[in-house]
Order: structure tokens, then sequence, then C-alpha cells
């Protein structure tokens, strides 16, 4: 058994894009737990106003933070398409990776990245976010406790929202960069919080496609049928067209009550009659502004790969069990490719 650590972990972060907002403000509020070691990124300008602006320092490049011993972990919040080059560094130099969705651009993409990590026995985590919600949470734990019983139905619709301004952006919606469009960069959140309370999908059919609202290279609309491998039955909508955007729900109609989570909420409907709301809906970046949600679910998603790694196990949400979202996608671009129903692939 690894021995526990008795300090905070010393972490760096790559990568300051947009999507560091949350990750930035949440780091903010961990002290005692993680320990800001420093920022890069590769544009320097950016880096040195972003590095004055939080108060940390400046770290030339990922080179240096696999040469510092004191260095334990790294947050890695680039693009999909910078993914394979940082993590052969970072898991050669053993340092922790905590790593933004997707893992890559795709299954076999990330597959190599995860089984890359686990050869070198680093640990991977990846920051899905939405399993943290107070809804989410409530959620599992019912279903893990057997109270609503057998899960028969699943319902997932993310109908939100991106002008074309945020396609403009070199790389966005396109599949080098990005690796796909709606699935893999939105709904990816809300199709990993699925599967990690329903188990498994055995196959789907799927229909993909690009609204004349956007311009765009990838789809920004995407519709699913899926049959889990319980024998439950689910239907997927998700799109970036839905003007002004909404919170993304996840229902599931089960033996003894159906349950609607919607954004970080849960609505409970038991057989007999009784209602319960547990949680919130907050803002969940579904309409103009990407990053319109708060940074709770990011601080305790973070502060959970801390303690693991201050622990010695595996965090909440590791690289090998990202891989089963990925399978879901790619097996919902083949049956869209193909026309004819799709067996999901099968993950070791």
């Amino acid at each position: 058994m690894t021995k526990a650590r008795e300090r905070p972990m010393k972490l760096a972060v790559i990568g300051l894009g947009m999507a560091s907002k949350p990750h930035l403000a949440a780091l903010r509020q961990l002290e005692g737990i993680v320990e800001v070691a420093g920022v890069t990124t590769r544009n320097s300008t950016h880096r040195d106003a972003v590095a004055d602006r939080v108060g940390w320092p400046v770290i030339e490049n990922v080179d240096a933070i696999c040469a510092r011993d004191d260095i334990d972990a790294a947050l890695l919040i680039t693009p999909p398409n910078a993914r394979r080059e940082i993590v052969g560094k970072l898991s050669a130099a053993g340092k922790a990776i905590l790593m933004e969705k997707p893992v890559e651009r795709n299954l076999a993409a990330a597959t190599a990245l995860v089984t890359q990590c686990e050869d070198r026995n680093v640990p991977l985590g990846i920051v899905f976010q939405h399993r943290f919600r107070t809804g989410a949470l409530a959620l599992r734990d019912l279903l893990h406790e057997g109270l609503l019983g057998q899960i028969h139905l699943v319902r997932v619709n993310l109908p939100w929202w991106r002008d074309q301004s945020y396609y403009d952006q070199a790389g966005r919606g396109s599949y080098a960069v990005d690796g796909g469009g709606v699935l893999i960069t939105q709904a990816i959140h809300v199709l990993d919080l699925m599967l990690s309370l329903t188990g498994p999908v055995k196959s789907v059919s799927g229909q993909l496609g690009t609204t004349p609202l956007h311009r765009m290279e990838a789809e920004d609309v995407a519709t699913a049928s899926l049959l889990f491998q319980s024998g439950a039955l689910g239907h997927v909508m998700a799109t970036t067209a839905s003007y002004p955007g909404g919170p993304e729900t996840l229902e599931l109609d089960c033996a003894e009550a159906a349950v609607k989570l919607t954004a970080g909420a849960l609505d409970v409907y038991w057989r007999d009659g009784r209602h319960a709301r547990i949680g919130d809906v907050t803002g969940s970046g579904g309409g103009s502004d990407p990053m319109d949600f708060p940074c709770d679910w990011h601080r305790a998603l973070i502060a959970d790969f801390a303690e693991s790694w201050r622990d010695g196990c595996a965090p909440a949400v590791t690289g090998r069990e990202a891989l089963c979202v990925h399978a879901v996608i790619s097996a919902i671009e083949e049956a869209n490719r193909t026309g004819c129903r799709t067996e999901v692939e099968t993950l070791p």
C-alpha cells in the first residue's frame, strides 16, 4: 500500500485559454490541499499577464516542469490536438496528470494516451466536473442504495447555443483540433455523467448534422438512440444551435421513481406521489457565454485528484474510465457514417 503523503500536492498549470477560468478560480480556493508551482502556455505574453494577475510564478515550458523534482503534478488545459507530446513528456517524468476533456480527438488516440500513463504507473485524471454537482451526487447515492429500482428509460437533452464567433476561432468545431463538434466538445459531459449512473451502452444508432446557423466543419446537432447493457433504452439530443440556450437535462425513468437532473438540480418524482428537489439550477455554459457557471464543481474535482494523490489511490474519474464515453461517441459517429446500428466497443 502506498504511504499517504502529508503535504499539499504541488501542481503546475499548462494552458491558459478560455477553459482555464474555472480552474484558476478553483485553485485559489484550495490552499492547504494544492500548492500552485506556476503556470505556462505557448503564448508567453498571455502567460506572463495571467501569472501577474493571479500572483503565481511563470514556468518557462513543459520541459521545465518535467525537470523539477518539487513538482508533483500538472493540470493540462490545452486543446485536444496538443495532448500527445505533453502527456508523453509528463508521464516519462513521473508527473501525475489531471487533464481537461476530451482525452484526445478520437478513441484510438485517447486509448494510446491512457495506456501510456498506465504503463508508466502515472495517475491520470480527467475533468468531468458535472459528476460533482449536488444533484448528480444525490442521484448517484439513490441509485447505489437501490432506492430507485431498475432503470428502464434514459433521456438526455442538451439544448445549447454558440454564436458564430465561437466557431470563428481557429480550430473550433474541427476534427484536426477538437476532434469533432457538439458530441465531443459539449455533450461529452452529460454523456459521461449518464454512463457513470446507468452503466455501459451496448449499441447505438445516430445521426449528425450541421445546421445553416453555423459555419463549421463538424456537427452542431446530434441525435442517437441507445441500448444499454442492462436492457434499458435511451435517447440523446444534443446541439449548439438552440438559441438562446438552456440547461442540459438527464432523465431516468426507474421502477420506483422518475428523476430529472437539470444542470445541478435533481427532481425525484416517487411513484407514490412524493416529490423531492435536491440542489439548484445554476449556470451551465449552455448560452452565449460558455464559461457561465461557478467553479464549485472544478474545485471539488481538483480536490479529489489532490487527495487521491496524497492517499495513493485512483481519482474519481480516471483516464481508463473516461474512455467509456469516447467509445459511445465513436459508435454514434460510426452509426451516422454507415446508417447502421453500431456496437459500442468493449474496453478492457
